[in-house]
Formats: structure tokens, C-alpha cells, sequence
């Protein structure tokens, strides 16, 4: 069993997600505790009323920011698990993990091959303070290990989906043996990804920290066309000294991606490969999100987002990694409502932000244009030293005027 825990400023965000699976008969409220019932009249899912439950402690928060406690409980396809025993696992979860006593409500998922659970809840308790969350992911891991002895569950890897989880572990340049490193990350993402170009291919490595270049051109009037890999930093940065795929095998040279994104091409123009990530995509986008929560309701449905932001703020473009069905699709690819605009005009950059982006950006367009212009420079030296002549002239000319009463008088 793999948990995703996620943190927000505002239930709202999380319970609208789920809301929409229910609505669509792709989920279900499994339980809730220290709640009222989060249904309306119609027997229908009520965010309000879950709201209301949760303002008493958000009201009481004094000064904690992120506020929500959403996680994803997600057993292996091959376990089989009555609602009775889901309803027991994710109590014995939250109680283990310091949340036994919050409101929480738990909805169970059944939009994909597996049935999972989401469940939100708060970090802050009745009286506003957070609860503790130290090694959170560490205690998360020992609590589904427990579980799954308990309930006799697959564990969360084997056999060779184990060695696909090995190779998938992010590169760290400090441990040494970085080839070795990084063939396996490319190698295990060739067998479990599907990427229909070489942009989505890179930012699928870049998650490992792993930075991926074509390098083509013309020496002596014949063509070549290469590949270079190279170790990334957690911050984005390259480091160490890249190499040539030659060095790992001809399987993951140029020739090799080129017929490695056809093929990923031809399988995600089958019919219905793209629905279920575009339909999470899809309900995960709202209003009452910020784009960081956003972010984090894909994560807990093993969805990640990559969003390409220009110095101000702006989006440019997003690549949507599905690490369930193994694909990454750049929005263009999903549809117009996915495009980069889209998610502009849903989750626009702070006007803060944009306007510190704005500031810095003219101030270094100012100092490079006269950095680079020695024109520019040329012309302000000569304007300089004319009106610097152009006063002597003047001091002179009053001298002489002066020294001309003096004789007269």
C-alpha cells in the first residue's frame, strides 16, 4: 500500500475534487467522523455541510498556513478489500498518524483499476493549534507496512515492478556511480512511461534529476543527430560533467527515442488511453483552488503537474505525469480547455509577484542595454562633454566682461 499526503490552506479545495467523483459515480462517501452527516436533502454530497464542521477549528487556527490534511491510500490492484475492512484501515491510519480525534470524512475511489481512499481532514485541532507532524512520511510508511502484515496485503512493490521502483529513485550526484544512476532512471522510464516527444520525455527525466539534450547538426556536410544525459540537483541545476548516450547503449541513444516516441504516439491515439487522466485533470481544475492545491490533488491521485512559468509569473505550458497508466501528456495534447491559457486565467500569477517580476525584469533590461550599447554609452560621453564646454565657454565669456569693468572703471 502507497500513501500520498498533501497538505492546503482550504478544505474546500480537496472536498470539490472528491465531489466530483461522486457526482460521476466514480467514488463514494465510505465514512466520516466527528462530522454531521455530508449529505443535503436529496442524498446528495454537501460541501457546505462538511464546511461547517470544519469552520469551528479553521475559525479557532491562529497561525498555521496549511491547514488541510488530505491523503491517499492506494493498495495494490491485486488486493480485494470489503468496505468493512477499507472503513477499518483508514481508522486505524488516521488514529496512528495523531488524527483519530479531528473531523475527517473518507471517500473510496473506483475511477481506475484499483480502489483507493482519499481523506481530508485538518492539522489543526479544536483550540487552533497544529498538530504534530515530525517524520509525517516516515511514521506514514511504518503505520501501510503494519497494514498490510495486518490485513495480508501485497506489498507496495515486487518482483520486477520492484527493480522498475529501484531504477526510479532520483539521482543523487553525491552517492557516486552517477552512470550507473542515471542509465537505470532512463532505462526504467523507457519500459514504464509513454512519451510522444522529446519535451515530454525530458521533463518525465527531470523529475529524477536527470537532464536530457538532442544535439543535432552539420561537421563536414554530413548530418548528426545525438543524445547527452547528465545528473540534476533537486534545485534544477546541472552538475557534474554530462556524456554521450553512447556510453550507456545504443537503447537509449537518438535512434532509439526517436522510434520509442512513435510508438508511445501510436498508443495514446488509441481510443480512451487519455480519458481517465484528462477526466482527473479535469475535476481537479476549480476556482477554489490555488495552483498549488491544484498540484496537490493530482499528486494523491499519483498525478504529477509541471507547469512552465515565465519570469513573471505567467504559464506557458504544462506536462501532466500519470504515474498510475504510465503517460505524460503535455496539455495540448488533452484538449484547448488544457491549453496554457486555460490555466492562466484559472490560477493567474500574484500581483505581487508579478509586479517584483516586472521591476527586476525592466531593471535588468536597463543595465543590459547600457552594457551592451556602447553606442549608447558613446553618445551620453559626448553630450556630457559638450555641455561641460559649453559652461567653460560661459565662465570664460563672464571673466572677460568682469575684467572689462574693471579697466573702464
Amino acid at each position: 500500500m502507497v500513501a500520498n499526503i498533501r497538505s492546503g490552506s482550504s478544505p474546500g479545495g480537496a472536498l470539490y475534487y472528491n465531489k466530483e467523483k461522486v457526482d460521476k459515480d466514480e467514488a463514494e462517501v465510505l465514512f466520516w467522523q466527528k462530522m454531521l452527516e455530508p449529505f443535503d436533502k436529496h442524498g446528495r454530497m454537501d460541501v457546505d455541510a462538511c464546511m461547517d464542521c470544519f469552520w469551528p477549528y479553521l475559525e479557532a487556527n491562529r497561525r498555521t498556513t496549511n491547514t488541510v490534511f488530505h491523503a491517499s491510500l492506494n493498495p495494490s490492484p491485486e488486493d480485494r478489500l470489503t468496505d468493512k475492512q477499507l472503513r477499518e484501515i483508514a481508522q486505524e491510519y488516521m488514529e496512528r498518524m495523531g488524527y483519530g480525534n479531528q473531523p475527517y470524512i473518507v471517500f473510496k475511489h473506483k475511477d481506475i483499476s484499483r480502489e483507493h481512499l482519499h481523506i481530508v481532514s485538518l492539522r489543526v485541532d479544536e483550540n487552533g493549534h497544529k498538530l504534530p507532524h515530525d517524520f509525517e512520511a516516515r511514521r506514514s510508511m511504518e503505520i501501510l507496512r503494519d497494514l498490510e502484515r495486518k490485513y495480508n496485503l501485497h506489498p507496495s512493490v515486487k518482483g520486477e515492478e520492484q527493480a522498475d521502483k529501484v531504477g526510479l529513485h532520483k539521482v543523487n550526484y553525491r552517492e557516486g556511480n552517477v552512470k550507473h544512476q542515471i542509465s537505470s532512471v532512463v532505462r526504467s522510464c523507457l519500459r514504464n512511461y509513454k512519451c510522444s516527444s522529446y519535451g515530454e520525455f525530458r521533463t518525465l527525466l527531470e523529475l529524477f534529476n536527470v537532464s536530457v539534450e538532442e544535439r543535432t547538426g552539420t561537421i563536414d556536410e554530413r548530418n548528426y543527430a545525438g543524445i547527452v544525459y547528465g545528473a540534476m540537483t533537486d534545485d534544477g541545476y546541472g552538475i557534474g560533467t554530462p556524456f554521450k548516450s553512447s556510453r550507456i547503449g545504443k537503447d537509449v541513444g537518438y535512434k532509439a527515442l526517436q522510434k520509442y516516441y512513435e510508438r508511445s504516439k501510436s498508443a495514446l491515439k488509441q481510443d480512451g488511453t487519455l480519458d481517465r487522466l484528462r477526466q482527473t485533470v479535469k475535476d481537479a481544475m476549480s476556482p477554489d483552488n490555488t495552483r498549488e492545491e491544484f498540484r496537490q490533488l493530482l499528486k494523491a491521485d499519483g498525478i504529477d503537474v509541471v507547469f512552465r512559468i515565465n519570469p513573471v509569473g505567467r504559464i506557458y505550458g504544462a506536462t501532466f505525469i500519470d504515474h498510475n497508466a504510465g503517460i505524460v501528456a503535455n496539455g495540448s495534447l488533452l484538449g484547448k480547455e488544457f491549453s496554457a491559457n486555460a490555466f492562466n486565467e484559472l490560477y493567474p500569477a500574484p500581483k505581487e509577484a508579478q509586479q517584483v517580476a516586472e521591476r527586476q525584469a525592466e531593471q535588468k533590461h536597463e543595465v543590459q542595454n547600457h552594457a551592451a550599447n556602447p553606442i549608447s554609452g558613446i553618445v551620453d560621453t559626448v553630450l556630457d562633454l559638450a555641455d561641460t564646454q559649453a559652461y567653460e565657454e560661459q565662465q570664460r565669456q563672464m571673466q572677460q566682461r568682469r575684467k572689462k569693468r574693471r579697466h573702464r572703471s
